[in-house]
């Protein structure tokens, strides 16, 4: 049986449909970058799940929109004096940012009640199904959470909220591939005798510690952190710079000093990227099925590709084709590590 009870053709409808909505969230992803880094996050000061769907429609609708941003202290201190015309052009990232999350809960939530009334979903399997459509809906009021952190007394978000905003997207992502992984007959999963825990265990390190540095990413994106120590593989001809341990409590400085969150991103990087090489060398040695292997070494390109548009990112001054690629990459990579974890976790250890 596979693992959602139904036919093969059922199968290939759902995995069709959840690969579907994993893509629509990869491009909620790359847009929510470029939310960020056009500075349009704050364009919209109220949250209408169902209302604001509809973008103002005429002038005197945009003049109203306009007052209530030139309100909050964006306005005032970054962009006083901004005209209409370029208060529009902001406003449409936000609202096409929170048009296509709702686009996306849409997509999601029909397929899922229709397959559910056809019983091609089933058991365990609905549930977790549910659950994504559950954190789905939560990620919805996350979003919110973190645009209100900007509204009163500061010019942009907090770091912290954007760090769980992001992540939380990552998480759902992942959990999209994993399900649409999961959907097909048993036979075809790969079981292998030489796959070691240990191994298994490192795909599992490399997984955790590539969304960890997804988090870290969304700290210097918070922190606007890339806009410093724009050279590589230096930080201000050092490679250990000075003013890592500058702010007290001393823990802080992993979440807000603008120096230690990026030497941290950097230096997770470097950790990522050998643990990735190690784990791969490890399974060309023992591992008798080359589908792992190959997943393992995707998983190391997507990686090193991420690694190579980040220094390009980050020594050209984040221009926002470079920032958009950059935070598609992390999709990619957490996507990628997503895939290996479920191929070797479904291999047997001896």
């Amino acid at each position: 049986m596979s693992a959602t009870a139904g036919t093969g053709s059922a199968d290939g409808a759902v995995r069709i449909w959840l690969l579907g909505v994993a893509a629509l969230v990869f491009a909620m992803i790359v847009v929510g970058g470029a939310v960020r880094l056009t500075d349009s996050g704050l364009s919209i000061t109220e949250w209408q799940p169902l209302l604001g769907a509809i973008p103002p429609l005429k002038e005197a609708d945009w003049l109203a929109a306009f007052e209530k941003y030139k309100a909050i202290p964006e306005y005032s201190i970054v962009n006083a004096g901004m005209s209409l015309e370029a208060f529009k052009a902001i406003y449409w990232w936000e609202w096409a940012h929170r048009f296509l999350g709702r686009f996306i809960g849409m997509a999601f939530a029909v397929p899922f009640l229709v397959f559910l009334a056809l019983r091609k979903l089933r058991g365990s399997f609905a549930l977790k199904c549910l659950g994504v459509l559950a954190l789905g809906g939560a990620q919805g009021a996350i979003g919110w959470y973190m645009v209100k952190s900007g509204l009163v007394d500061r010019i942009d978000v907090s770091q912290y909220r954007l760090a769980l905003h992001l992540i939380t997207a990552f998480s759902i992502l992942a959990l999209l591939v994993w399900l649409a992984l999961e959907v097909g007959s048993q036979s075809n999963r790969i079981r292998l005798n030489t796959v070691t825990r240990g191994q298994r265990r490192m795909a599992m390190a490399l997984f955790a510690l590539v969304f960890v540095q997804s988090g870290l990413g969304a700290l210097v994106a918070g922190l606007k952190a890339g806009l410093t120590y724009n050279t590589w593989p230096l930080m201000d001809g050092k490679l250990v710079p000075d003013g890592l341990m500058l702010q007290s409590p001393w823990y802080v400085n992993f979440l807000e000093n603008v120096t230690t969150v990026q030497f941290d991103h950097r230096l997770v990087a470097y950790v990522v990227v050998v643990v990735a090489a190690l784990h791969l060398v490890s399974l060309i040695r023992s591992a008798d099925d080359e589908r792992i292997v190959r997943s393992a070494a995707l998983v190391v390109a997507c990686i090193f590709g991420q690694m190579l548009i980040g220094i390009w990112t980050l020594v050209s001054g984040v221009p926002l084709a470079l920032g958009l690629a950059h935070q598609a990459g992390a999709a990619i990579v957490i996507a990628a590590a997503t895939l290996h974890l479920h191929t070797i976790t479904r291999a047997d250890a001896p």
